[in-house]
């Protein structure tokens, strides 16, 4: 389980074949210093297993179908990613709950720069359009950011709006998007499980 605070921004340093998925080595220095086998890791929102660890590298692997329905699928070495280590029991959750599991991806469509912040339009895909509200949570990229702005329910392509705060432009890799960047996306967990209830509900399932 993880809270969307980004903890430092990691950089992918090799991607090996392994099978039909990756393995991804990830330098983190401060995830990596006392990072042990079989601990949770979310690299760029979707959370992974750490098989193997140096002083500042973690080795992760990545099986096919993660690499098919996230953004992990577009690194390569070189490229920048989100870190966050598992949230440890009693400690604040200072954004929301995040699982690393990726309902989506997202396309950036637009970036506004402000003064002190800038607003990222990100599309939405449709069957995840129901499960973001205006001032809701989602998570981007695995980063814990408020909604303020989602497009009309008949709207033919779906999309949300985020204002991200220059804390947030700088130590996440959100501050360098730019339109057609592709991003993971976590809805609310709360969310789903109310559209689950419902679901049920519309189909006599539960009384």
């Amino acid at each position: 389980m993880f809270t969307g605070i980004i903890e430092e921004i990691g950089e992918v340093t090799a991607i090996a074949e392994a099978g039909d998925g990756w393995r991804l080595t990830v330098r983190a220095p401060r995830a990596a210093a006392d990072a042990v086998h079989g601990e949770s890791i979310a690299v760029g929102g979707v959370c992974l297993t750490v098989v193997d660890s140096t002083p500042e590298t973690f080795d992760a692997d990545v099986m096919r179908q993660t690499l098919d329905v996230s953004a992990l699928g577009d690194v390569v070495a070189g490229t920048r990613v989100n870190i966050e280590k598992a949230m440890p029991v009693g400690a604040r959750l200072g954004g929301h709950i995040v699982q690393g599991h990726v309902d989506g991806i997202g396309g950036v469509l637009e970036v506004r720069p402000g003064d002190q912040w800038s607003v990222l339009r990100i599309s939405l895909p449709a069957d995840l359009a129901p499960l973001v509200v205006d001032k809701g949570s989602i998570a981007v990229a695995g980063t814990s950011l408020t909604v303020s702005a989602v497009s009309a329910p008949a709207a033919a392509e779906a999309w949300f709006e985020v204002s991200l705060i220059p804390e947030t432009l700088s130590a996440t890799t959100l501050g360098a998007l730019a339109p057609g960047d592709r991003v993971n996306l976590e809805t609310d967990i709360l969310a789903r499980h109310v559209e689950r209830l419902l679901a049920f509900r519309s189909e006599g399932g539960s009384r």
